[in-house]
């Protein structure tokens, strides 16, 4: 059912945010979909990210964005754009408003009075994560970092102002970057590769989603009409800790580099959320099935206590384990998957 009879979005498709690792993934999976027929916007200051089909355009830009519709006549709009870096938004929130809030903003103008279609995503760090996670849709948000506040912000606007439009809450993407350092695995392995020590927490609790399972979630919902706010986290709940020793048992590096600690002993910037677990039972319902695979696949690779990843007996980990069990489902049929 997964990826039987996937739906055609409208198209033209145009994919902003392609910097971050959802939008990098999902411009590669849908031009190969539909070739010629996807654009994806990156900001005009990052000129190192080029290639078929990508445009330099900042999102916030209205009279770029207006003359970009009017070459491309697009007629669905993946919204994947945003600063999620959590020190700079908090050092600059200006900037933070402007990407995350403005640059939303600015996207309903250029769509208004018409029938494009829109998928926008958000992030679990909407939430504070003081429960116990799990949250359903109708929590109410209580961000406590400047990202997580002006991505609530920007939920609010398209809900009031394009309520047509599907939001998706999502986790920690696992998949290839455009740089090799925007996602989570990335800055992790780098540090081991490095050899150097990586601290992560044990109570900041994320629901991870493979980018191939995400990828097909996103297709449904252009071609689909539905509407309003959808929770998808991956269906493994993981503590950054618990992640790191994941990536380093599978990567086969050193585990002595691998540091853990709790938030409180962190330092104040920037603010660290706790268990901002997601349930995403309303969207399986919606679309009929359960779309996502766990994170990691295999459940042998589920750390079991807080020294997992020195144990190794039996198990033979190296960085191309890594990219093919960690940044690929190897669940996900070939033509679908994201190639490294």
């Amino acid at each position: 059912m997964k990826y039987s009879q996937l739906p055609d979005p409208p198209l033209p498709l145009l994919i902003t945010g392609i910097a971050g690792v959802a939008g990098y993934n999902a411009l590669h999976y849908f031009r190969e979909m539909y070739p010629g027929q996807v654009i994806g916007i990156r900001p005009e200051n990052n000129w190192r990210l080029q290639g078929e089909g990508i445009v330099g355009c900042d999102a916030e830009n209205v009279d770029e964005l207006k003359r970009l519709f009017d070459r491309y006549q697009f007629r669905s709009v993946l919204n994947s754009a945003g600063s999620c870096a959590l020190k700079s938004c908090e050092l600059d929130p200006a900037m933070a408003w402007r990407v995350n809030v403005l640059g939303v903003q600015t996207l309903l103008e250029t769509i208004a009075h018409t029938d494009t279609r829109l998928v926008h995503l958000s992030i679990d760090l909407v939430y504070s994560g003081i429960w116990q996670g799990g949250h359903v849709e109708s929590d109410n948000t209580d961000p406590v970092t400047v990202y997580g506040k002006t991505m609530s912000i920007a939920e609010s606007l398209i809900m009031l102002g394009h309520p047509q439009s599907c939001i998706l809450r999502i986790s920690l993407p696992m998949g290839v970057s455009f740089n090799g350092h925007a996602g989570a695995i990335d800055w992790i392995q780098a540090r081991f590769k490095q050899r150097k020590p990586a601290t992560l927490y044990y109570d900041e609790v994320r629901t991870p989603t493979y980018v191939d399972c995400m990828n097909v979630v996103f297709q449904r919902m252009l071609a689909g009409k539905y509407q309003g706010l959808f929770h998808a986290g991956g269906k493994r709940r993981l503590s950054l800790y618990q992640i790191a020793q994941i990536v380093n048992r599978v990567g086969g590096y050193a585990p002595q580099h691998l540091m853990g600690c709790y938030r409180i002993e962190a330092g104040p910037i920037p603010p660290r959320a706790g268990n901002v677990t997601m349930d995403s039972t309303r969207l399986a319902e919606a679309i009929g099935y359960d779309p996502f695979d766990p994170w990691p696949l295999d459940a042998e690779m589920m750390p079991t206590h807080r020294d997992w990843h020195y144990e190794r007996t039996g198990f033979h980990g190296s960085p191309e384990l890594l990219a093919e069990v960690l940044y690929r489902n190897p669940a996900c049929p070939a033509p679908l998957r994201i190639e490294i």
